[in-house]
């Protein structure tokens, strides 16, 4: 039984300091997340920690958990060119987003 009110959840991309490496994610709290991925428990061993990915260059905004999942593993498995044509279309400078969230 779903609970009545709104619902939200992000995938999102983030990326190192020079744009080299994308990190694709969902979650339900996104400014939480970035947060997170900025300050990493010591000694983690996470993918974000190891490749300092916390700049913010896209996400996309879902009601239901199953959509934004779905989208996640849909972009998962995209090229990195597809990728960045995605990332283009959406933020065509490239400007880090995460002081907007």
């Amino acid at each position: 039984m779903k609970t009545i009110g709104t619902h939200n959840y992000y995938v999102y991309i983030v990326t190192n300091k020079t744009k080299t490496v994308l990190y694709t994610g969902v979650t339900n709290n996104l400014k939480e997340r970035l947060y997170y991925h900025n300050n990493p428990l010591p000694f983690s061993k996470a993918f974000t920690t190891k490749y300092n990915c916390f700049y913010l260059i896209y996400y996309e905004h879902f009601l239901e958990v199953n959509d934004a999942i779905k989208r996640e593993k849909q972009i998962k498995g995209y090229s990195r060119a597809k990728k960045e044509t995605l990332i283009n279309a959406f933020n065509p400078t490239r400007k880090f987003l995460n002081d907007f969230i």
